[in-house]
C-alpha cells in the first residue's frame, strides 16, 4: 500500500505538503500540487479516511484558542477563518476550545492559560510579551504541550511556531509610504495597544527607522489605547488639543476608528492617518477621506493556517515545516481595499 510518506519522498516534498494535497486544505503552489497529485495517480494511491479519522479520535486531540480579541474587530475575521478550520478537523476527532480576553493583561492571560492546560494538547495564543506568560509557555512546552503563536509573538519563548504578519516589515511600510504621501514636513505622533506585545513595539521599531532619515521629522510620542476605540479617541482629541502642529498619524494595531471620529470631531482636515486592518470601520473612514491608506495583514490566513498547522501536528504527527509563518503586509487605499488573498513566506 503506497503512503503519503514515500509520496512525499519521490516529490521531494514534505508529509505534511502530500498530506495538504490529497486533502483538498490548500496553501501549496500550483506546480507541486500537479506533481503530487500525478505522482498519487501513478501509484494508485488510495486514502482511507475512515481509518484516519477512526485513528484520530482515539487520540482524542484537543486544541485550546485563547485570543485577546474582545472589542477588537479584526480577530473576528481570523475567529471566522479558524472556526470554519476546526469544523472541517472535527471528522478526524479534533475539538476545540475557545476562550477570549479583552486587552493585555498579564495575570487574566495566565489565569485562562492554566484554565486550558488540563483539557489541551495544543495551545493557539496571541500571548502577552511578558515574564509571567513566557515562563508559563516554556514550563507547558517542556510537558509536551504543543503550542502556536497566532497575530503577535514573543521573545524567549520555544514556541513550535508562529503565524502572523512580519510586524518590523509592516512598520517600515508605513514609514515609507508616509514619506511618499504625507507632507514634506512631518510632525508625527503614534498611537499602539501596548508596549507589552511585541509585535507592536516591533512595528513602532520599523516605523522610526525609517523616518529617522526624513529630513524634516518631528516624532511627537506614542500613546497606548489598549486596542479600545474609546480611550484610542480621547488620547487623539489629547494629542491635537496639545500638539495643534500635528500633521500625521499612525495606528499601529486596533483603534484607528476612534483615532479618525477624534481627527473628524476636531474638525482637522489635515491629517494623514495611515493604520492597520481593512476592517468596516476602516473603509468608512477612508470614504470619508479621514484615513489615507491600511496595511493589510490577511487575518483570514492568519487563522486557518494557525489551526491547519495544530491538525497536522496533533491528527498525523507533522510538525510545522517552519518556525515563521509570514504574511506579506499589503498597501490598501480606498480603490483596493476590499478582498485578496494572502502570501506567506
Amino acid at each position: 500500500m503506497v503512503t503519503i510518506k514515500q509520496i512525499a519522498e519521490l516529490c521531494g516534498v514534505s508529509r505534511g505538503t502530500v498530506d495538504r494535497v490529497l486533502n483538498h486544505r490548500g496553501n501549496v503552489k500550483p506546480d507541486k500540487e500537479k506533481l503530487i497529485l500525478d505522482m498519487a495517480k501513478k501509484l494508485n494511491y488510495q486514502p482511507n479516511p475512515a481509518g484516519k479519522a477512526l485513528t484520530a479520535r482515539r487520540k482524542h486531540p484537543v486544541v485550546g484558542v485563547l485570543i485577546a480579541s474582545e472589542g477588537v474587530r479584526f480577530f473576528d475575521d481570523v475567529l471566522v477563518s479558524m472556526r470554519k478550520a476546526a469544523r472541517q478537523y472535527e471528522a478526524y476527532g479534533l475539538k476545540v476550545i475557545w476562550r477570549s480576553m479583552r486587552g493585555f493583561d498579564t495575570k487574566e492571560q495566565c489565569a485562562l492559560i492554566d484554565e486550558l492546560r488540563p483539557q489541551i494538547d495544543a495551545l493557539i495564543i496571541n500571548p502577552v510579551n511578558a515574564p509571567a506568560i513566557v515562563k508559563k509557555l516554556n514550563k507547558l512546552i517542556d510537558e509536551g504541550l504543543f503550542v502556536v503563536t497566532v497575530n503577535n509573538d514573543i521573545e524567549s519563548v520555544h514556541r513550535h511556531c508562529y503565524v502572523g504578519s512580519d510586524y518590523m516589515n509592516g512598520g517600515r511600510t508605513a514609514g515609507a509610504l508616509l514619506s511618499m504621501i504625507g507632507p514634506k514636513s512631518l510632525s508625527t505622533a503614534v498611537l499602539l495597544g501596548s508596549h507589552a506585545m511585541l509585535g507592536h513595539r516591533q512595528r513602532l521599531e520599523g516605523f522610526l527607522s525609517v523616518l529617522r532619515n526624513h529630513p524634516d521629522f518631528h516624532y511627537l510620542g506614542a500613546q497606548e489605547t489598549e486596542d479600545d476605540d474609546m480611550v484610542a479617541y480621547e488620547c487623539t482629541r489629547t494629542l491635537l488639543s496639545e500638539h495643534p502642529e500635528t500633521n500625521s498619524i499612525f495606528v499601529i494595531s486596533a483603534g484607528a476608528y476612534g483615532a479618525a471620529r477624534a481627527v473628524l470631531a476636531s474638525n482637522r482636515t489635515d491629517i494623514t492617518m495611515i493604520v492597520f486592518d481593512t476592517i468596516p470601520s476602516t473603509i468608512e473612514m477612508m470614504r470619508r477621506r479621514v484615513i489615507q491608506a491600511a496595511l493589510y495583514q490577511h487575518p483570514h490566513q492568519q487563522g486557518r493556517k494557525s489551526m491547519q498547522v495544530a491538525f497536522d501536528y496533533l491528527v498525523n504527527g507533522i510538525p510545522p515545516e517552519r518556525s515563521r509563518y509570514l504574511m506579506h503586509n499589503e498597501i490598501r487605499i480606498l480603490e483596493n481595499a476590499v478582498g485578496g488573498t494572502a502570501k506567506i513566506d
